[in-house]
């Protein structure tokens, strides 16, 4: 059996962890650590210290009434992408640990276009 990190459980809600495949299970966001447990296999599971966790990246859609899904980039281990049920409310509790200029939106596809469009056109020295 796994040993969870946290002391004290803030919000555990059903999600999916998009690493390598789609994995369903429950989310807990805790005192001490971020951590994802799969429902089918006892062994698949994730657990990200806070001190660890370098900022949040959200997708946001309709002006904020949409988040399909969002990031936790690490310092050392990467970026690891989950999704819920109500992912407002998920991010509202990972807010407590982690300050809001560290939580971030991702560009929409037309930022990304446009970004894009910039760099064609720049002048390389």
């Amino acid at each position: 059996m796994v040993q969870s990190l946290n002391t004290k459980v803030d919000l555990t809600i059903k999600g999916i962890s998009y690493l390598k495949l789609n994995n369903y299970g429950k989310i807990m966001v805790g005192d001490k650590a971020f951590e994802f447990y799969n429902e089918t296999n006892i062994r698949d599971y994730i657990q990200i210290p806070w001190e660890e966790v370098d900022s949040v990246v959200a997708s946001v859609m309709f002006k904020g009434k949409w988040i399909p899904r969002f990031a936790l980039i690490t310092k050392n281990s990467g970026n690891f992408t989950f999704s819920s049920r109500n992912n407002k409310v998920l991010l509202r509790a990972i807010n407590k640990y982690i300050p809001s200029d560290k939580m971030l939106r991702s560009l929409t596809f037309f930022g990304i276009l446009k970004r894009g469009i910039k760099n064609l056109f720049r002048i390389k020295n």
